[in-house]
């Protein structure tokens, strides 16, 4: 388990988290999409987590503000077990956890305007003085580098930034501490989405917010995370400070995945790994290390044996049996 020795700053625990979908509802056909992860959160920190299209990276995001129901595990926030909630505490535990969604064109109501977009959590949790939400909207207009005189817009008299703009503000209403950025960029022009991660970064500093955030795009997590973590069918297979991930990375699918940045120096340009062979399907996943099936590294212990995720260096985690005597030797 990646746990953070400055427990003092801790704001997020996940323990062994498993969400499952049985599709047919037998127990014969189960999507294991995540599958025992266990993280730690900092205040104020990005976690970015990467991986390829349907690794789990969305649902476990999603499992840690209780949108999706934990088939197994435990979220604590602040050393609250939020799977123990009544549904008024969650109601308002809510206030504190935030998402922004990728598409922003679907998640905004196209028959709203933005003002009563931005009215609706406030009217979901009970705050009622008109005066109150008014200045309150006016003031995250200004905290996301709109104009007032977009409140009066419909979303479709937007651009995508502006959309997204806008669903940023909507998932700062109610001054959360913790917000989900699901693929927050990805439908948004490559220069736009440069102006809305920087904004995600000022908004960060100048809130003290904590981000959990998910992409496919490497670059963009190395933009903006402190940590970033790995995904590969619902496991977490490396998780790493960012600089400390790009420099030197352990897990043979952490390299193939970084091999594929382009870049623009060619001397700095590393040979592209290709994978071999499928991602194995999330209802029959293979025994043993979940990779082992595509891994060019693999040996007989790999076949039979789940790795732990233990640590190898200072605060780089990996699991793979390539490390497993690197951990010793660093937990002597």
């Amino acid at each position: 388990m990646v746990k953070s020795k400055k427990v003092d700053n801790l704001l997020l625990r996940a323990e062994n988290v498993k969400i499952y979908f049985d599709q047919r509802g037998n127990g014969k056909n189960v999507v294991k999409a995540v599958d025992g992860i266990s993280i730690d959160i900092m205040r104020n920190e990005i976690f970015g987590i990467v991986g390829e299209s349907g690794c789990g990276k969305s649902t476990f995001g999603r499992g840690l503000i209780n949108l999706l129901p934990l088939t197994e595990g435990t979220v604590y926030i602040d050393d609250k077990d939020t799977t123990q909630l009544s549904k008024e505490e969650m109601k308002d535990m809510r206030k504190r956890m935030q998402i922004i969604f990728q598409d922003p064109s679907a998640c905004l109501n196209p028959r709203r305007k933005v003002k009563e977009i931005l009215m609706e959590p406030f009217k979901i949790h009970g705050i009622h003085d008109k005066d109150v939400i008014n200045d309150r909207i006016i003031e995250l207009m200004e905290l996301v580098g709109l104009a007032k005189y977009h409140l009066n817009r419909y979303p479709h008299e937007l651009s995508g930034g502006q959309k997204q703009r806008i669903g940023i503000a909507r998932a700062l209403a109610l001054e959360p501490e913790f917000i989900v950025c699901d693929e927050a960029v990805s439908a948004l022009d490559v220069s736009v989405q440069a102006q809305v991660l920087n904004l995600l970064s000022d908004l960060k500093e100048k809130l003290g917010l904590t981000y959990f955030f998910i992409s496919h795009n490497l670059n963009v997590v190395y933009q903006i995370s402190d940590r970033v973590g790995v995904m590969y069918l619902g496991k977490m297979v490396e998780v790493a400070p960012y600089n400390s991930l790009y420099n030197k990375r352990y897990h043979p699918y952490t390299e193939a995945l970084l091999s594929a940045i382009p870049q623009v120096d060619k001397d700095e340009q590393k040979q592209r790994i290709i994978l071999k062979g499928e991602v194995p399907s999330p209802t029959n996943p293979p025994p043993g290390c979940s990779f082992h099936t595509r891994c060019p590294k693999k040996f007989s212990k790999c076949v039979t044996e789940i790795p732990l995720l233990l640590e190898v260096e200072k605060d780089h985690f990996v699991a793979c049996h390539l490390y497993d005597s690197f951990h010793e030797i660093h937990n002597r």
